[in-house]
């Protein structure tokens, strides 16, 4: 049973593809070429789809690991009874990318190093690649300098020039070192019927680890400006989010991992390897707090080229794609995995493709009014997208959908997809001249107004006393936090203050995380508090000036990062286990958000932004 805690894992990312390093050494995820590939290595789900591990032999070593700040290269330390051993990963970026290229160039390969730093010690090394989430167990063939893999459509590659013994399907050795001496690994996957790739050499990998980490520092000197609350923890939150962006195309990824659950045991696993409409242009917005907003105009250029013709012919947006646009996603079972803690189903693809939500139009408006100066003179390609996105709005706005959160039942009228419908006419307006469409001013400036009387409206529970989850219900939902920021009523207004206070009181857990709603969305068993939601809870009570509190509520959801600052989706209400695909964009994401807000309720009037 897979069974290491969220928690104990670092995320490895080269802006294309994405590892997970385990606090005992083992690589248990690799995806390549891309996020959303097959993984190599998934001992995350299942114990026997495939590992890497680098640990010392001996016993009772402690350990301890660290970011080589700023950035993703991994440091692991184990010290010994009679030595210590640093183990340094990284995936490699490419040797001359610098600042805004990050990634583009990457060559899909994961670098190890091991090192002794003192006296001397003895690492065991286990490579058992499993392609194709584990169905193949391939057979290795050492060679000069490295171990090939052959099985299915793909070689997997790992040069060393450590002396493997071989065995079936996995490889295996322990080495002495002696203080000063490293062994060095590259973990490359090849087209089974193209050439053979190259074999890296141990200086290369030195050269090549050395060089990766000075990308990361090139682009955190561009992009690394935020100064506020939390400041350490947002900018490494830009840095994460960074890694959760498929450079080549500018696709964000809701996470690199797929059917981590939402509760053990719940059934609430989905592949999150792909890009959200929704979550991708609210993580532009929050990279232009916590890093530099200079890669949005390749988003939004992705999102046109992807969406190709759909709003013209009166198609509904489609909410997610593949990172390459792809656009079917069809979600199947693997049965042959058993899921982290046997909490299974396993998932590759996600039905929620099919799915209408209509609140993807107003993220995406947002999203570009925000970042309205970095677009600058819209591409014709780009700029009818987003008047066809407010156009849908205007038209559409009355129609049900399946909500924010993806539920999988009936449609209805959620208040969170009216809002938003009407956030995308609202940023529509304010971008008329950019937009190039000042004809539709009047038409866009009625329904505007129409949309919000209707929310107003109907949107409000007195028996709730806040405003619901949808139309007619009395049903608390988190994501009505968002009215809080959306310039839709006044900060002071009285109805937002009551909608917090409910949402507060009814939705938290013991320890004051909030969970998304409690109705009955179809499963038997319950999920986690959700880390985004209490980021909204902070982030609106800064909008609406409550600092002492909303200070409290963001300290206690980031808390939550695990020591090397990564955040789950969520935290179970019970035990405090992180749960949910890790790391999450969304909750990196809520973080920035949240502490940027608190910096501006804080500043003293006149103060220039950061």
């Amino acid at each position: 049973m897979s069974n290491v805690p969220l928690r104990d894992h670092a995320l490895l990312s080269d802006c294309g593809s994405s590892a997970l390093v385990t606090a005992t050494g083992s690589v248990d995820w690799l995806c390549l070429p891309r996020f959303d590939s097959p993984p190599a290595l998934a001992r995350l789900l299942d114990d026997a789809a495939g590992h890497f591990s680098l640990a010392p032999v001996a016993d009772g070593c402690t350990t301890g690991w660290r970011y080589r700040h700023p950035g993703l290269v991994l440091e692991t330390s184990w010290a010994c009874p009679d030595g210590e051993l640093v183990v340094t990963d990284a995936m490699a970026l490419g040797a001359r990318e610098r600042g805004h290229d990050l990634g583009r160039e990457a060559p899909g390969v994961l670098l190890r190093q091991v090192r002794c730093s003192k006296g001397s010690a003895a690492v065991r090394i286990e490579y058992a690649p499993r392609p194709e989430f584990g169905l193949i167990h391939p057979r290795l063939i050492a060679e000069r300098g490295c171990v090939v893999s052959h099985g299915g459509s793909t070689v997997l590659v790992l040069s060393t020039d450590v002396a493997l013994d071989v065995d079936g399907a996995m490889a295996t050795a322990v080495v002495g070192l002696e203080v000063g001496q490293t062994l060095e690994f590259a973990l490359q996957q090849w087209d089974a019927w193209g050439a053979a790739p190259e074999r890296w050499k141990p200086r290369k990998i030195r050269r090549r680890l050395a060089a990766t980490e000075e990308s990361w520092r090139s682009w955190s000197e561009l992009h690394q400006r935020y100064d506020g609350p939390l400041r350490d923890l947002v900018h490494h939150s830009g840095v994460v989010l960074q890694g959760l962006t498929y450079a080549r195309s500018g696709a964000v990824v809701a996470a690199p991992t797929t059917s981590l659950p939402e509760g053990e045991g719940s059934g609430r696993t989905w592949d999150y390897r792909y890009t959200w409409v929704r979550d991708a242009s609210m993580t532009l917005q929050g990279l232009f707090i916590a890093a530099c907003p200079d890669e949005a105009q390749r988003f939004f250029g992705f999102l046109a080229r992807a969406t190709a013709t759909q709003l013209d012919r009166g198609v509904d947006l489609q909410i997610m794609f593949g990172i390459g646009g792809e656009r079917d996603l069809t979600e199947r079972e693997l049965p042959h995995l058993s899921g982290w803690r046997h909490s299974g189903p396993v998932r590759a693809g996600n039905g929620a493709w099919g799915q209408r939500q209509l609140d993807v139009y107003g993220s995406l408006l947002d999203a570009a009014h925000t970042l309205r100066e970095q677009l600058g003179e819209l591409d014709e390609g780009t700029r009818g997208f987003l008047v066809a996105s407010v156009e849908a709005a205007a038209s559409r706005w009355r129609d049900d959908d399946q909500g924010i959160w993806e539920i999988r039942g009936p449609a209805r009228p959620y208040l969170h997809s009216k809002l938003m419908c009407w956030v995308a006419l609202d940023r529509g307006l304010a971008m008329i001249d950019q937009l190039r469409c000042s004809d539709r001013a009047a038409a866009w400036a009625g329904a505007r107004d129409e949309l919000r009387t209707t929310i107003l409206t109907e949107g409000w529970s007195e028996g709730a006393g806040a405003y619901t989850q949808y139309f007619g219900s009395d049903e608390l939902d988190a994501s009505a936090l968002l009215l809080a920021g959306s310039g839709i009523v006044a900060t002071d207004d009285e109805r937002l203050r009551s909608t917090i206070d409910a949402i507060e009181q009814g939705l938290r857990d013991d320890h004051g995380l909030i969970y998304r709603y409690r109705v009955d969305d179809g499963f038997d068993s319950a999920e986690g508090t959700f880390l985004l939601c209490t980021f909204w809870l902070a982030q609106a009570l800064a909008v609406t000036g409550q600092v002492e509190r909303s200070r409290q509520v963001l300290q206690r959801a980031a808390d939550c990062a695990t020591e090397l600052g990564l955040f789950s989706e969520q935290v179970d209400g019970t035990t405090g286990e992180l749960l949910g695909n890790f790391p999450q964009a969304f909750s990196h994401l809520g973080l920035v958000n949240a502490a940027y807000a608190l910096a501006e309720a804080e500043r003293p009037p006149g103060d220039a932004r950061p």
